[in-house]
């Protein structure tokens, strides 16, 4: 469904990451982990996933990871940001995916971000606190460094809010005082569970992050393929 939308703030977090609230002009019905297609032309249009809840108000949220050597994300951060601007709308279309939370499944949750991708996860796990949800919840999100983790402090405090989050920061690059893991977000999960064959797992990130992920977990730690949920698996 196409959808215009009023682009109310384009904020800069860290590291080229931007968040983008949209106010769409007519109501959006979307599951938490949808995306949406920014359009950018008739022929362009632009897949991000929704940050926001449907459980919150009618704005949609996107966090958009934007380096100059990426003008797939930063075209459409520029192009909200002159829309903003002149006031003019934007154009989106969305709900999309089939990766969306299982809100009638009461088996624990493992929820794993590579980068931006953490903006898929953050609309369940704000879905699933919000509506008291009382299984466990695994939180891991990978990123080359500190900085990547844009929301670790939030991440932080809900873990430490909610007796059934457990948070577990990983990156690749670590400063001395780090606190989290180090390494690649995959293999801190392959360390730290003996089987994942009870687990509902949702995965956002690189195309080849999530390929992986589906491997090994049924391969190596009795993962269910059919409970293994991530917007990749569509066109891999």
């Amino acid at each position: 469904m196409s959808i215009q939308c009023e682009v109310k703030s384009v904020e800069s977090l860290a590291c080229n990451t931007y968040r983008i609230l949209l106010q769409p002009k007519q109501q959006v019905d979307f599951k938490a982990g949808q995306y949406l297609l920014a359009v950018m032309g008739e022929k362009d249009k632009r897949a991000f996933s929704i940050a926001s809840s449907p459980c919150r108000s009618g704005e949609l949220e996107l966090h958009i990871g934007a380096a100059d050597h990426n003008p797939y994300a930063m075209e459409v951060v520029e192009a909200m940001r002159q829309a903003m601007e002149g006031g003019r709308a934007f154009d989106v279309e969305a709900p999309l995916g089939d990766a969306w939370l299982r809100e009638d499944s009461n088996q624990p949750l493992l929820l794993i971000a590579g980068g931006t991708g953490f903006s898929y996860v953050r609309s369940l796990l704000d879905n699933c606190l919000s509506r008291g949800m009382k299984q466990p919840i695994f939180v891991y999100w990978g990123g080359r460094d500190e900085c990547q983790l844009y929301a670790h402090d939030e991440l932080v405090a809900l873990a430490a809010k909610h007796a059934n989050l457990t948070y577990v920061p990983v990156v690749e690059s670590a400063p001395p005082a780090w606190q989290g893991k180090v390494g690649n977000v995959l293999e801190a999960v392959n360390d730290d569970f003996v089987s994942l064959s009870s687990y509902d797992i949702y995965i956002c990130g690189r195309f080849e992050m999530a390929g992986a992920a589906r491997e090994q977990f049924t391969a190596e730690k009795g993962a269910d393929r059919e409970r293994m949920y991530a917007d990749a698996y569509a066109f891999i």
